[in-house]
């Protein structure tokens, strides 16, 4: 076949004057060729296959409407109920033709790889063993587009904080960020909007200008916009993930950043076999080198100082100086805090794991602090202990019991049936659980209750204990032999607990 361009020489030739023979000779063309070219003025032969299939854009769009859009559906009923042989593909051109899927987005924007025109930025959930747990982590991936170069970790929840933490630490460690950063439809960083018409939040909008960078949205639908991120995070599926152990999320972090950092930059990527840190000293003339000292983000944050000097925060409890209990404030920054008091910096802590809770943080020059945090917790690990050593049956009722409790009422629940425990003697209690357990009761008082009626069904009599006759003679008795007696009508009926009400809720 002629391209085009040759056609419109051949014709332009013919109309200067140039025989046919000439044309031919200095074009290494067929005369013939030549003749058929000029009949047609140098323009491209319209033609029209003889067995194109010609189908009727009502019943295509009829079907659609029948089959609520699904090819598949059209193709089967397309071939079987009208006997019309098309291919599937054909089948869905025709549908992309006709714009039936209203929410078709098109294609995805193609943009050159240009040296400093841009990084993309996205997360992508995953599930990883630490240690000998399966665990949920969001991956979060910083990517250059033109030297591949990327950065690599992971959280256990992401947000609008988490996010400006990640971008402050990945681009601080490469000294250096283009001017445009690709981003989904992400409410973390977009106001509202999607796409091209998307508002970025001022908040995150300043936090980029002190970068040097703005934030974009890509149109929604289009993945493939960020591709680089896309394809980071499938490599990291295939060649990170796979044969690495992980102690916890900090051992995970480090083999991350020591796989994108340092394996991946000196590995040559793609059919280019391109090295990323060859091309980012390259690409370094381009970008915007980042000032030497850019202030980290930071969350504030109002505490007030116990009577132990102690302030809570994450979970956690922090000794702060002074002799004073007076209002404070807190900065959490990525990896540290620092407490204030009127302007004044009082003390700094660097964070500790996320898995660390309910532990007390005191200056290692210090001696330790005697007295506990009025607010620390009160952990029931050694009465759930207790209670799953007595048998099976109760250790089967608590997994099951504890899996319906709302969320933050688990120690309360274990403290109530602990409680009743000590109140019931052990087979009678072991009596009430497994009968709780068949009907799959979770409160403690109906279980009181379901004990109280086992004993009134079995004829329950309390054991007979053996009394010392010889307490007479001794001096406490003699001591208190002229007190008045004790009232003890309360303790007379079984169903009612020392404060009369019969329950066992904490006050």
């Amino acid at each position: 076949m002629i391209d085009p361009e040759k056609r419109k020489t051949i014709y332009y030739l013919y109309m200067q004057g140039m025989p046919i023979r000439k044309i031919a000779r200095e074009l290494r063309v067929d005369r013939n060729t030549v003749r058929a070219v000029i009949e047609l003025q140098g323009e491209l032969p319209v033609t029209t296959r003889c067995d194109k299939l010609q189908l009727c854009p009502e019943l295509i769009g009829r079907l659609y409407r029948e089959c609520d859009g699904y090819a598949q559906r059209i193709h089967e009923k397309l071939t079987e109920e009208y006997d019309v042989a098309i291919g599937y593909s054909t089948l869905t051109g025709i549908i992309r033709d006709l714009q039936l899927r209203k929410g078709d987005p098109g294609r995805c924007d193609q943009v050159a790889d240009q040296p400093g025109a841009e990084m993309q930025h996205d997360t992508s959930d995953y599930t990883v063993k630490l240690g000998a747990d399966r665990v949920k982590l969001i991956g979060s991936l910083l990517y250059f587009r033109y030297c591949k170069v990327r950065y690599l970790k992971f959280y256990r929840f992401f947000n609008r904080f988490t996010m400006k933490c990640f971008f402050h630490e990945a681009l601080m460690f490469w000294k250096y960020c283009a001017p445009v950063c690709i981003i989904d439809n992400t409410s973390l960083a977009r106001l509202r909007g999607t796409g091209k018409n998307a508002v970025i939040a001022p908040e995150m909008e300043q936090f980029a200008k002190n970068y040097g960078f703005c934030f974009v949205c890509h149109e929604k639908g289009h993945a493939n916009r960020k591709a680089g991120d896309e394809r980071g995070f499938y490599t990291s599926t295939t060649n990170f993930f796979p044969g690495r152990q992980f102690v916890d999320l900090e051992d995970l972090n480090r083999q991350a950043f020591d796989w994108a950092t340092v394996r991946w930059l000196n590995r040559p990527v793609g059919k280019s076999k391109l090295i990323p840190a060859k091309a980012f000293e390259f690409e370094q003339a381009y970008l915007t080198r980042l000032p030497a000292v850019i202030s980290p983000p930071y969350l504030e944050f109002g505490r007030g100082i116990d009577q132990y000097g102690y302030i809570a925060f994450d979970g956690n409890f922090y000794w702060t100086p002074g002799t004073g209990r007076h209002e404070v404030k807190v900065l959490r920054y990525p990896d540290h805090i620092k407490i204030f008091h009127r302007r004044e910096l009082l003390i700094e802590y660097p964070l500790p794991p996320v898995e660390v809770k309910n532990q007390k943080f005191y200056p290692p020059d210090r001696p330790k602090p005697r007295h506990e945090p009025r607010d620390r917790k009160n952990r029931t690990g050694e009465e759930e202990n207790i209670l799953r050593s007595m048998s099976e049956t109760i250790d089967t009722y608590l997994n099951f019991a504890l899996d319906k409790q709302p969320a933050g009422q688990k120690h309360r629940f274990v403290r109530n049936l602990f409680r009743l425990c000590r109140r019931l003697s052990p087979e009678l209690f072991e009596k009430a659980v497994s009968r709780a357990l068949s009907y799959r009761v979770t409160d403690p008082d109906t279980i009181y209750r379901i004990a109280v009626l086992q004993m009134k069904e079995a004829n329950y009599q309390l054991p007979f204990v053996s009394i010392d006759e010889d307490f007479v003679n001794r001096p406490s008795y003699l001591q208190g032999r002229f007190t008045d007696d004790a009232d003890l009508t309360r303790y007379s009926s079984p169903q009612e607990d020392e404060n009369g009400s019969g329950t066992f809720e904490d006050a």
